[in-house]
């Protein structure tokens, strides 16, 4: 560690301001029954992360009225903050970047926030700091309470770092924001090829657009098959006539899978035959063990390391105790079992061991793997999943339910095509999660020495410059 850097405590960059640091409303003043459809944003747990990089998420906002808001003076967080969870997963640490959503937030009852002085501290590098392994590790073992730990603000005004000259803190920031920002644009990136995916799925399978498109030409004195072939590809005739042949074949043979009529069904009008299914027709659950000696943090799947939101998986902590655990598959849908309104879901892209709470499904036919991970994407299946739940405190999935789930299922050889016409996506999904856990690693490895004065930025260009 650098010997020029003094050790400061966090009550030292702190700004001169009585509200610099300072904790959220008292509990009942701010519960969800004050909360609102618009105003003032509200940083909770869930927008905040323990993952390095993952700054704030802004998603799924929670807001109080701007009246309520001028009760919460003291508590409200502006871009340039930092924010920490002080019960629960207390080495939760948000900053409010210059980007954010909103240019202010109030934070909760279960959240304290932290305004710097700048012209001693880039919030940024404090941000890595409490990011970095070092503090991680200090906030969790010095955390009170026992049933649930917290991490309070005499706790934090104490932490001590050492800092840098802001024109190092600065340097620093800029390598470590430079990996994060291509991760994060490998994750949006990724939204949007799943988002893709899931569009053709709700045009073909709930909106049944190719068959209305049919339907109306055939009204129309239209030719029904390049109705459906323009409704599929959103191309208009002209665009059609000038596709490749190869493509205009594939194109006219996947319309012509769609049948051109809707017939009445017990749960409403479907393409004609088509019928309501249970899931237990077109997948199985996997029963296959494997031995947690041959697995890795990285091949094992349990509920803590399944993202919600169908967001996918993060490395796991740690390995289970026990020395056999199911196995999962490529191809197979993985689905967390416990509070299915998470809704934490993922295909897998390799072989593995996942814990018993982490149901696999298999596919009937492996050609179908992405149609059924896209059907057991939509939110009409963990709206059941969650209905037909066991538990009060903790909803566990009912396994015969589930597979008794039914759908309006087509024909085999839709499902096919489907699933290879949006498999070229998850291919792409699967690189872009392995580059990011390439840059992940880096940044991991840089940061605590970046942090400490062990590497320096200009070493690192050098060795950068040189390989």
């Amino acid at each position: 560690m650098s010997s020029d850097w003094p050790e400061v405590r966090v009550e030292e960059i702190a700004a001169n301001d009585p509200n610099a640091l300072s904790t959220g409303p008292f509990g009942s003043s701010i519960s969800s029954k004050f909360f609102t459809s618009s105003g003032v944003p509200v940083i909770r747990g869930s927008n905040l992360s323990a993952d390095v990089g993952v700054k704030l998420i802004d998603e799924e906002i929670a807001f109080v009225s701007f009246d309520k808001a001028k009760e919460f003076r003291r508590s409200v967080a502006k871009r340039g903050d930092l924010v920490f969870t002080c019960w629960g997963t207390i080495n939760q640490v948000g900053l409010i970047h210059a980007k954010s959503k909103y240019p202010e937030y109030v934070v909760s009852n279960k959240q304290m926030k932290l305004t710097v002085d700048a012209t001693k501290v880039d919030p940024k590098f404090l941000y890595y700091v409490f990011s970095s392994p070092e503090k991680q590790h200090e906030i969790l073992s010095n955390g009170i309470g026992a049933a649930v730990p917290g991490f309070n603000l005499g706790q934090l005004k104490k932490h001590a770092f050492r800092l840098p000259p802001l024109a190092v803190q600065e340097s620093v920031v800029r390598v470590l924001d430079s990996l994060d920002a291509k991760i994060g644009l490998n994750r949006r990136i990724n939204q949007t090829l799943e988002a893709m995916a899931q569009a053709i799925f709700q045009s073909w399978f709930v909106d049944f657009d190719p068959v209305k498109a049919k339907i109306a030409a055939k009204a129309e004195g239209r030719d029904p098959l390049r109705a459906a072939m323009s409704a599929i590809s959103g191309k208009p005739d002209a665009e059609l006539d000038a596709l490749p042949p190869e493509q205009y074949e594939q194109l006219a043979a996947t319309a012509a899978l769609f049948p051109d009529e809707m017939e009445a069904s017990e749960l409403g009008d479907i393409p004609k035959g088509w019928a309501f299914r249970p899931l237990a027709d077109i997948t199985q659950f996997a029963s296959g063990k494997t031995e947690v000696s041959s697995l890795t943090e990285d091949l094992y799947i349990s509920t803590e390391n399944m993202l919600e939101n169908r967001a996918g998986i993060t490395r796991a902590n740690s390995l289970p105790s026990v020395a056999v655990v199911p196995s999962f598959k490529a191809g197979q849908i993985l689905v967390s079992n416990i509070r299915p309104y998470f809704k934490k879901l993922w295909i897998a892209r390799f072989n593995g061991g996942r814990s018993p709470d982490v149901l696999a499904f298999e596919p009937t036919d492996y050609q179908w793997a992405e149609f059924a991970y896209n059907l057991m994407y939509q939110d009409a299946f963990f709206e059941f999943m969650t209905r037909t739940a066991k538990g009060a405190k903790m909803p566990r999935g009912d396994k015969d339910a589930i597979m008794g789930w039914r759908f309006p299922c087509p024909d085999g050889l839709l499902m096919i095509a489907f699933s290879e016409n949006v498999r070229p996506n998850y291919a792409h999904i699967a690189s872009l999660n392995s580059q990011n856990r390439s840059l992940s690693e880096l940044r991991d490895t840089l940061l605590p020495k970046l942090l400490s004065g062990e590497l320096s930025v200009e070493a690192l260009a050098e060795s950068a410059g040189a390989a």
